[in-house]
């Protein structure tokens, strides 16, 4: 079942490589603040690497100001999304956080099989906002389109 508006981010562990690979509960990321999860079927992926983490890498600063802590996760490796973030210059404070077996993507009713394409379970392409662990937008994208997960829709979907 996919996770519904009000509903607390349920509880999961990811990982980044922070000085060694590091878990993040999402007790962590998510408690006490405003987060922007955005979530990509693969890191250095065509759409996920030339529009969808390029619009967030762009817009950073836009959600820094507003108090909004941001992350990208892929169902990939700590590795994987560390050599991504350095290919795409990801600015310091935007986290790029691995689910490494899909476990929180399962848990939030966000997976999809990818197996047609060589690529095993992996997230759908979705943002959502949440604060204080309570989920208050989620936008997931149909198969294979992107229009309503990037920054600018979510910066559209927060308004003023």
């Amino acid at each position: 079942m996919t996770i519904q508006i009000g509903d607390r981010i349920p509880d999961a562990s990811l990982s980044q490589l922070k000085d060694g690979v590091q878990t993040l509960s999402t007790r962590d990321l998510f408690d006490d603040r405003k987060v922007l999860l955005f979530s990509v079927p693969g890191a250095f992926t065509p759409t996920c690497s030339t529009k969808h983490l390029p619009g967030y890498i762009q817009y950073f600063e836009t959600f820094q100001r507003r108090g909004i802590h941001v992350a990208c996760m892929a169902v990939n490796d700590p590795f994987v999304m560390s050599a991504w973030a350095k290919s795409q210059n990801v600015p310091d404070g935007l986290l790029m956080l691995s689910d490494g077996n899909g476990a929180f993507s399962q848990a939030l009713g966000l997976e999809m099989d990818a197996s047609a394409f060589g690529m095993g379970m992996r997230s759908k392409r979705f943002s959502l906002y949440a604060e204080n662990g309570v989920l208050k937008l989620l936008h997931v994208e149909a198969p294979g389109e992107f229009r309503v997960s990037s920054a600018e829709a979510m910066l559209a979907a927060l308004g003023d």
